[in-house]
């Protein structure tokens, strides 16, 4: 279809997925970093990545349609990364949930600390766990050293 720009639009089908779940509205350009922090490239199911989307809300955003069984999805990993996102669970090729989006209050293994002297760099098998000390300017600490997420 053309727009009054003279430019022309297409629009990208992916079928439908009957049990699994879509993560829509995620900023353009994190699609792939959550396709890895979520582990999906080492699942054994199908998994469609859209990245630069046209979006009316957003310009321009990412999806990925995952299906697999629906327990296999992290919410505090999606929350992290991009608690604007949102989910829809998907059973029988209907929705069955859209479960709400939050930062979490907790991550573990999702950063790490880059503070030399942290615990976590000496103690190899320690979890690596942060804390949100500031939900208005979305600031996570190290739980071991209160080293700023995003320093050094």
């Amino acid at each position: 279809m053309a727009e009054n720009d003279n430019t022309v639009r297409y629009k990208l089908n992916v079928g439908k997925i009957y049990e699994g779940f879509v993560i829509d509205h995620i900023h353009a350009g994190l699609g792939m970093k959550l396709y890895k922090d979520l582990g999906l490239n080492k699942l054994d199911c199908s998994v469609a990545i859209i990245t630069n989307a046209s979006s009316k809300k957003m310009g321009r955003k990412d999806m990925i349609k995952v299906e697999c069984p629906i327990d296999q999805f992290d919410m505090d990993t999606i929350g992290f990364m991009d608690h604007t996102a949102t989910v829809d669970v998907i059973k029988d090729g209907k929705i069955i949930d859209k479960p709400k989006i939050s930062l979490p209050k907790t991550v573990k293994n999702i950063i790490r600390c880059r503070n030399p002297r942290c615990i976590t760099s000496i103690e190899q098998g320690l979890d690596h766990i942060f804390v949100l000390t500031d939900p208005e300017k979305e600031v996570y600490r190290c739980k071991y050293c209160e080293t700023r997420y995003g320093e050094q």
